[in-house]
């Protein structure tokens, strides 16, 4: 009998240690907080695809040039299973709203000079992030 006990509390602290830690690092992840100052958002597209792939594009002004954090900022964005997600960073002299497409080139051919750095994250969650810029 006090061996069931025994069992029944040990197992109760493993259930009550992992919520702990579930818990605590839901709340420490760095939020949008972490990224304020450092971006613009200048376009937005998503197809209105509920059941199939799902296509987000975001054209975002860097006002922060450093790559570490818009790859953060990227891996930070809504992804949906086998759907796409692309990123596109365009340096902080672009003053305009950009008009995002469902088909390559995604945006406006005479934009090109100003990206800074591509983020896509493929249908199978796999991250990849360019810079067309030395």
């Amino acid at each position: 009998m006090k061996r069931n006990k025994l069992v029944f509390y040990l197992l109760g602290f493993m259930v009550l240690v992992l919520l702990v830690q579930i818990v605590r690092s839901s709340f420490s992840n760095p939020g949008v907080k972490a990224f304020e100052g450092k971006y613009e958002e200048l376009g937005f597209y998503r197809n209105e695809n509920n059941t199939g792939p799902v296509l987000r594009i975001y054209a975002i002004r860097a006002l922060d040039t450093e790559q570490a954090w818009m790859r953060e900022f990227a891996e930070a964005q809504p992804h949906t299973k086998y759907g796409r997600t692309l990123v596109f960073f365009f340096s902080p002299d672009l003053e305009e709203k950009v008009v995002l497409s469902p088909t390559e080139p995604y945006f406006s051919s005479d934009l090109a000079p100003h990206l800074l750095a591509k983020f896509e994250k493929t249908p199978m969650g796999e991250g990849r992030f360019s810079s067309p810029k030395p």
